[in-house]
């Protein structure tokens, strides 16, 4: 359409006209004299020349009994002989450059566009190209970092990321680990030796220190690598910091033993595990100091909240068929107190995980307080000691967190209303 519009631009076509047919035939026979067949020119006589033009003059035709009036050959003969048109000059003949113009516009606009679509590369300094990838391996490869940013559906009512959004964090870049380095098996990161052995990863220890969460629309950096266990274990460690800042907003370790998926027991690593993770194993210490007190065991006398009848949705089990580790934390703090959750933020937690949970589980979750601030002294440090276990009595995950006084509502991030 638009390269017909242009070619029509350029070379414009002649359009027929009857007044330049006429032209063209009083050409042929211009004036007065006129060619009869034999190609004689003939004279008309003067009286009968006159009298042909009276009896025209006189009679008035008719057409459906209606006059119709009928121009003197002496008046069309002055409207032939006045010009149609402007005589033809160089002028005359360029292109309709209005129509040319709009159409150039036209293609420019398009190829603009699809232009745009095709090479959009985003112009804010927190959305820079590969910032929300799957991460990427840095310090000599053992160390894996990646972004994510906070949406607004990962806050609570402080207008801060929950303890879930950043324990979900932790757990996607402890896959992408596994993934970039080549070695996912079939399973929920377990490698290919692992796959062959019908072995998965469980967590039996984590601890995580949170000097400060993040608010709607900022941007976290988290980085994690693994390290030995004593020699059936791995211990995995994370450092989260705010991208913009370099600040910390959390460090954490964690321990992982191996477990057969169809017995459900505990396993030795096989060698051919080992040698498959061994050289991403780094040497360096725990991020976080090894909170080494015992965690007692909780009952309905030692207890001060209890809540019962705790039951997983599908949703909550992982591709391993068991309740993901990161929702025993929410259950933990269902039966934490509201007016430590109201004044108070989780500044640490440390969880044992003692047996894994199933989606006909049916669970309660203990609270006792150490030092209730409720007693007059909100600025106070409180301890809590938590269980998670079935409704027979089985333990699921024994816990102590610490929660600091929540501190005053800063300015709103560039995320927020």
């Amino acid at each position: 359409m638009v390269a017909s519009i242009v070619a029509w631009a350029f070379f414009p076509t002649p359009s027929f006209s009857p007044t330049a047919s006429a032209k063209a035939s009083k050409t042929i026979g211009e004036g007065s004299e006129n060619l009869n067949v034999r190609g004689i020119i003939a004279k008309p006589t003067s009286s009968s020349a006159a009298k042909q033009g009276k009896v025209m003059a006189q009679a008035v035709p008719k057409i459906n009994g209606a006059k119709v009036g009928l121009k003197a050959e002496s008046q069309k003969a002055e409207e032939d002989a006045a010009p149609s048109s402007a005589p033809r000059t160089f002028y005359n003949q360029l292109p309709d450059w209005s129509v040319l113009l709009a159409a150039v516009t036209t293609i420019f606009l398009a190829a603009e566009k699809q232009w745009t679509l095709l090479d959009w590369k985003p112009r804010r300094p927190d959305m820079l190209t590969g910032a929300f990838s799957l991460g990427k391996i840095v310090q000599d490869g053992l160390v894996f970092r990646q972004n994510f940013s906070i949406r607004s559906y990962e806050i609570g009512a402080d207008r801060t990321a929950s303890i879930e959004t950043l324990m979900n964090h932790l757990q996607e870049t402890a896959l992408n680990h596994v993934r970039n380095a080549g070695l996912l098996g079939d399973g929920f990161g377990a490698t290919p030796e692992m796959s062959k052995r019908n072995l998965i990863w469980v967590v039996t220890k984590m601890q995580v220190l949170i000097e400060h969460y993040p608010s709607w629309g900022d941007v976290v950096e988290v980085d994690t690598w693994v390290g030995a266990s004593g020699k059936n274990g791995m211990r995995r460690d994370w450092h989260v910091r705010d991208y913009r800042t370099g600040q910390t907003i959390l460090r954490a370790t964690s321990i992982w033993v191996m477990m057969d998926k169809h017995t459900r027991k505990l396993s030795k690593m096989p060698e051919e595990v080992r040698a498959e993770i061994g050289p991403y194993f780094m040497e360096h210490a725990a991020i976080v100091d090894e909170d080494s007190r015992k965690l007692p065991k909780l009952d309905d006398d030692t207890a001060d909240y209890i809540k019962w009848g705790l039951t997983p949705r599908w949703s909550d089990l992982d591709v391993n068929q068991h309740v993901n580790n990161v929702k025993y934390i929410g259950w933990i703090l269902e039966s934490a107190p509201i007016s430590i959750l109201e004044n108070h933020e989780l500044a640490s937690m440390t969880l044992e995980y003692r047996r894994e949970c199933g989606r006909d589980s049916v669970l309660q979750s203990l609270t006792a307080v150490a030092n209730d601030c409720t007693g007059g002294l909100p600025e106070a440090s409180i301890e809590c000691q938590h269980l998670l276990q079935l409704e027979c009595g089985a333990e699921i995950v024994r816990g102590r967190t610490q929660w600091r006084p929540r501190r005053a509502s800063g300015p709103t991030s560039a995320g927020s209303a």
